[in-house]
């Protein structure tokens, strides 16, 4: 392993993110505020517990883990389009790093962006007494795995978009209809039964589903289903980027 390449591609990049530190940290953090004040502190004080919990506790979960995914898919595919549109890209394949350097760097600096989106909306989260623990290691887990997820689909999807506009279709199509269908302000109960057998083949489902039994302990999901979900997904996608890597593909064009 080429440590000091791995270290200077995550630097790289997190120097990146905070020279635009209100368009990449407070611009997540503030949408996420809004979000817990009004779907938890006024749509919540009108709505019954579920599941045993306050409507604002339900509803966080699913909050954090719609920017958590956001932010990381946003980092990975803006960092390989710009690297790819500048050419720089070319100068780090012919550097001394294995394409799985190159993938593992890019990856692990959208996760650090994610944990640090992750960890200003869960202490924003404590200020509105939204946020509920039940099992710290499986939601460390969940949120490094689903981030991971989405850095390897939003460095798929920096290679192969052509313009900025197809490096949004992704989040404004898939990313965020998926995520408000994926039960992230209800119980899949509260749907109609064949709303209800749709669902089960969202895999937003599973991720909101998960993080929020880490959190509160209730679930709709399979938990297994879910976690055997997100691993192939870690695996899949990730033998997607460097089968990228190693053809050259919409790299060397």
């Amino acid at each position: 392993m080429n440590w000091i390449g791995l270290y200077t591609i995550i630097r790289r990049e997190m120097e990146r993110t905070f020279r635009v530190v209100i368009q990449t940290i407070f611009s997540p953090l503030i949408s996420a505020t809004l979000f817990i004040f009004v779907f938890g502190s006024v749509v919540g004080s009108r709505i019954d517990e579920i599941g045993g919990v306050p409507y604002i506790v339900f509803v966080f979960p699913g909050i954090l883990i719609m920017n958590v995914l956001t932010s990381a898919f946003s980092h990975s595919s803006s960092a390989i389009y710009f690297a790819k549109f500048i050419r720089s890209i070319e100068e780090m394949l012919v550097a001394p790093l294995s394409y799985f350097e190159i993938m593992l760097g890019n990856v692990l600096s959208a996760v650090v962006r994610a944990l640090v989106i992750g960890i200003a909306i869960v202490g924003m989260g404590i200020l509105f007494g939204a946020v509920s623990m039940h099992n710290f290691f499986l939601f460390f887990i969940y949120i490094i795995a689903i981030a991971v997820v989405f850095s390897l689909l939003g460095i798929i999807t920096g290679l192969v978009a052509k313009s900025f506009e197809q490096l949004n279709i992704l989040s404004t199509f898939i990313i965020l209809p998926f995520s408000f269908l994926g039960g992230m302000f209800y119980t899949l109960d509260m749907l109609p039964e064949t709303a209800q057998k749709i669902a089960v083949f969202n895999p937003f489902f599973y991720f909101v589903d998960g993080i929020r039994f880490a959190m509160v302990g209730i679930h709709d999901s399979n938990l297994f289903v879910g976690a055997i979900l997100i691993g192939s997904l870690v695996v899949i996608l990730g033998g997607i980027v460097w089968r990228i890597f190693y053809t050259g593909w919409r790299i060397r064009e």
